[in-house]
């Protein structure tokens, strides 16, 4: 890595750290670097999260972004991201969070996969992702960005590790022999009113390639899944602002519900 490249990754690096410790969101990083990459925003991505773990974090999994057709044409791209997910981003399954400790959270639903073993690209296929399930549970991620108003490209929500914030499973733990992914059906609700309705269908065709995708993905980077991660493969529906006092459940067909709360 030359010196520039150091520099302008510490530089990217410092500018989301001053927001997260500030608790003001900042303008995008495109802004200040209107050249970036997406490889020098996974550096960002990967600088941050290797400080979180030299501080004591776990890594416990990773989440895959963008894998519906609207959210990549709204950013311009034509693959999903990938961000990383830490022991302390994991919220109980009808828990509370505070609102006041996110920036303008969002919330999604998907569906969770738990590994037996590690899966390591470059030639990872759909079968590869359901032989290494240990099982599958429903989830929701509460997206959150660093970044004011979401006006985020590409780059900026990669090295925003893939603006990431906080997820919640489901208890029921199902096998992947048990239904099939892409007939699943999921209901969001937002304080009781029905507000969103996805497929598993709707990611990339179905949820496991998602999954396929990241861990080829990853071997650019020399990362693999490891056995007993959490892969959050995708929202099923657009993201929803959540507010203080909202309560969200996310109901799947045969996988069942899972919920959160804001205070």
């Amino acid at each position: 890595m030359s010196n520039q490249l150091k520099y302008r990754v510490k530089h990217a690096y410092d500018h989301l750290l001053q927001a997260e410790v500030a608790k003001v969101a900042v303008k995008p990083l495109t802004d200040l670097y209107t050249d970036m990459t997406v490889d020098e925003a996974y550096l960002v991505q990967l600088t941050a999260v290797s400080q979180k773990v030299k501080e004591g974090q776990k890594i416990v999994g990773k989440k895959i972004g963008l894998t519906s057709l609207s959210m990549q044409k709204l950013l311009g791209v034509d693959q999903p991201d990938y961000g990383h997910l830490l022991h302390s981003m994991k919220v109980n399954n009808k828990g509370t969070v505070e609102i006041n400790e996110l920036f303008q959270p969002k919330v999604e639903a998907e569906i969770a996969f738990v590994l037996n073993r590690d899966l390591q690209g470059p030639s990872v296929t759909v079968e590869d992702v359901l032989d290494a399930t240990e099982y599958i549970v429903p989830s929701l991620e509460i997206v959150d960005s660093r970044i004011s108003d979401w006006k985020i490209k590409l780059q900026d929500t990669i090295a925003d590790n893939a603006s990431s914030g906080l997820f919640v499973l489901g208890e029921g733990k199902f096998s992947t022999t048990e239904v099939d992914l892409t007939k699943i059906e999921m209901n969001l609700f937002r304080n009781g009113e029905l507000i969103n309705t996805g497929y598993g269908s709707d990611v990339l065709g179905h949820p496991a390639t998602c999954v396929a995708w990241l861990a080829n993905k990853l071997h650019e980077y020399n990362v693999i899944l490891k056995a007993g991660e959490v892969i959050l493969s995708g929202a099923l529906s657009a993201a929803v602002d959540a507010q203080k006092g909202d309560r969200f459940t996310a109901g799947f067909t045969h996988l069942g519900k899972v919920e959160v709360a804001f205070s």
